[in-house]
């Protein structure tokens, strides 16, 4: 199951499993402590000197991001790799009614970052009720890209209030589109939450961090959370690439 394809959503796999699992009964959007892991993984120890350095365009492949996600061992006890993870079948699970909305939802459908070099990503699974939680990385060259990118996505989220989004086998429902408080790790890092409003999806949450590492997008996206974990999954993906990304930057 893919949470949040490269950059940072296709969410369908994740929700139709939810959902799934759930039976016949509404998803509440978190899942209970008491069932489920917390996303509050051990960071890897850096420094600000890891920081890559910008020189000029930088060169990475799949291969290199792969080795800066975090692993199931970086996570707390109850997860799993999420194998479960079909290639893009060109599916488009979001819509909008509103020309506003266009730019937000061409990056809600998309798989990766729109000019990425490279990409690689990696799920988990904290049960069967969640959470769900994705990392992604791409690679966008230099700095200036990966900022130019984050404004227009920050900007398309603002412009938009209301998406619908279409699971197969279980209708479509309206999400509720919101701005929250960022995890301040990375560079300019934003976040957003996707709620179901009603339908299928009434009341199940997603929510999504974007932030850079130098010339790298990292992307997180929790669905059917807890409050602190997009926090904390974001600290422990933010250590754990900064000083290797530092390392394999040419």
């Amino acid at each position: 199951m893919k949470l949040a394809s490269s950059f940072p959503l296709a969410v369908a796999a994740a929700l139709s499993l939810s959902l799934t699992a759930c039976g016949d009964d509404k998803p509440t959007g978190s899942a209970s402590p008491s069932s489920t892991p917390s996303v509050v993984a051990t960071p890897t120890e850096s420094t600000p000197s890891d920081s890559p350095t910008e020189t000029g365009p930088v060169k990475r492949t799949d291969a290199e991001l792969t080795k800066a996600l975090l692993e199931l061992k970086d996570l707390p006890s109850g997860f799993s790799l999420d194998k479960d993870d079909p290639a893009d079948d060109g599916s488009t699970p979001f819509s909008a009614p509103t020309s506003k909305c266009k730019p937000l939802v061409k990056y809600l459908n998309a798989d990766e970052a729109p000019g990425a070099k490279a990409s690689a990503h990696r799920s988990f699974a904290g049960g069967q009720e969640g959470p769900y939680i994705d990392f992604s990385l791409d690679a966008m060259s230099t700095s200036k890209a990966v900022g130019k990118l984050q404004t227009s996505y920050k900007e398309a989220v603002a412009s938009c209030k209301k998406v619908t989004m279409r699971v197969d086998g279980k209708g479509s429902s309206p999400m509720e589109v919101v701005e929250v408080s960022a995890p301040e790790f990375g560079d300019d890092p934003f976040a957003f939450k996707l709620t179901g409003i009603s339908g299928p999806l009434e009341g199940l949450e997603y929510t999504a961090a974007i932030t850079g590492v130098g010339d790298v997008i990292l992307s997180v996206g929790i669905l059917a959370g807890q409050p602190g974990e997009l926090d904390g999954a974001t600290e422990a993906a933010v250590e754990k690439a900064r000083p290797i990304l530092a390392k394999s930057g040419s």
